[in-house]
């Protein structure tokens, strides 16, 4: 029976994506629920898996084409084997056979060093991560030892091979220059001087174009403080073992503490947790405070809601969460849909101090930095204390100056006395 595979059915932020990867060719045979075709949005990479046991019969959508909601990418034919056709049947034949003799060869060499990356039909097993990055950078996936469960090649391993690789190569090259003479040293060329051009991912063209939306549509300013970040850290190495153990090996980090500053904030100054649309005002009676998080396709910002009535195992929880689903391509749309206030995190990139851009249609965000031990006066003798640059840029069209620093003020004097978090004061 034939099926029509379709594009997943986009939400209305969502106009159309673009057919990034196919993982299986026409004629080819797949299983129930194996990954078929990627499709790239401007927010998330949304996965097409088959319908049923069967075989691809004709692809209508090549890689790189625009396609809309529920548009019919490919025949798929249920209960089929092998490629049917004439001529097509003997060609299929013909690269069974010659796929047999490589699979053959390959898990005869793979047996004898004893590895367990070959399935019972001589396959490779890899994730679908790893096999794209096998693909872009043309490698074999028999020449990399797996790692994963039941043998499984993962993302992981295929990018260890390649700084392994490429560490080997960058040894022996600085061996070989050391045993030439100076003179033949002198006389080497400086290296080529080469270009690679590649389109724009979707994902980076949105977060393009809508960064510079942000920077033309409003009156953007930022104001800075710092915070004494020792008073957080001392109640974190006190009780992080404890809290662990009571939330079932959620750990303790700093992001909680400034969620839970941030919606104490946001109470006080509602300016801050609105956003404006057209000639209107939309104040919010919540707080859906997203968090950036850097993937390897961009910077993207999943949303942790009604985050006044979390708790700050459910912060550190759920940011865990995102962070997973982020490198690994999990994201959904409704992950990242909505917001009233952002907060991103340049520290852990090690950034002292930087002007965070806001997120349309927000009119603040947050900016996290390094925690810097630095010398500060107190009570007029020089301590040495760790201190974080804190940095709120805001719209000035319906944040004024003054609402702006007070509010950073209050994010300082809550994590300067944690305490006030927990008593609400």
């Amino acid at each position: 029976m034939a099926i029509e595979i379709k594009a997943p059915t986009f939400p209305e932020s969502v106009a159309d994506g673009v057919v990034a990867t196919w993982h299986k060719k026409a004629g080819e045979q797949v299983s129930r629920d194996e990954l078929i075709v990627d499709i790239e949005t401007d927010k998330v990479v949304l996965e097409v898996v088959a319908p049923a046991d069967g075989v691809i019969e004709k692809i209508i959508r090549d890689e790189g084409a625009v396609v809309e909601s529920a548009e019919v990418l490919a025949i798929f034919k249920e209960g089929a084997s092998g490629t049917a056709g004439g001529a097509d049947a003997g060609q299929a034949k013909t690269e069974s056979k010659n796929n047999d003799s490589v699979k053959a060869e390959s898990q005869a060499r793979h047996q004898a060093d004893g590895s367990e990356k070959i399935s019972q039909d001589g396959e490779i097993i890899a994730s679908p991560a790893a096999r794209k990055m096998l693909e872009e950078n043309g490698l074999n996936a028999s020449d990399i030892e797996a790692s994963g469960k039941g043998g499984r090649l993962t993302k992981e391993d295929v990018v260890g091979h390649l700084e392994k690789k490429k560490s080997d190569t960058g040894s022996r090259s600085a061996t070989a220059a050391a045993s030439q003479p100076k003179a033949a040293a002198d006389d080497m060329p400086a290296g080529d001087r080469t270009e690679k051009r590649v389109p724009m991912t979707r994902l980076r063209a949105s977060i393009a174009r809508r960064l510079l939306e942000a920077q033309h549509n409003a009156a953007m300013l930022t104001t800075f403080n710092e915070v004494n970040m020792k008073p957080v850290m001392d109640l974190r190495s006190q009780y992080k073992a404890q809290f662990e153990k009571r939330h079932n090996g959620t750990k303790l980090g700093f992001m909680s503490f400034f969620v839970k500053a941030a919606t104490e904030a946001l109470k006080r100054f509602p300016a801050a947790n609105a956003s404006i649309d057209g000639s209107d005002i939309v104040y919010h009676g919540y707080q859906d405070i997203g968090v950036a998080v850097s993937s390897d396709r961009g910077l993207v910002v999943p949303v942790l809601r009604n985050a006044e009535h979390m708790g700050l195992a459910d912060i550190e929880r759920s940011i865990g969460e995102f962070g997973k689903k982020a490198k690994d391509g999990k994201l959904a749309i409704e992950d990242m849909t909505g917001g009233t206030f952002t907060i991103s995190n340049g520290g852990v990139f090690g950034s002292l101090m930087s002007t965070p851009i806001l997120n349309p249609p927000q009119t603040a965000i947050l900016g996290m930095h390094k925690i810097q031990e630095r010398p500060m006066a107190v009570d007029g003798n020089v301590v040495i204390l760790p201190m974080m640059y804190l940095a709120l840029s805001y719209d000035h069209r319906m944040i004024d100056g003054k609402e702006a620093v007070q509010f950073l003020v209050t994010i300082k004097e809550l994590l300067e006395d944690p305490a006030r978090i927990l008593l609400d004061i």
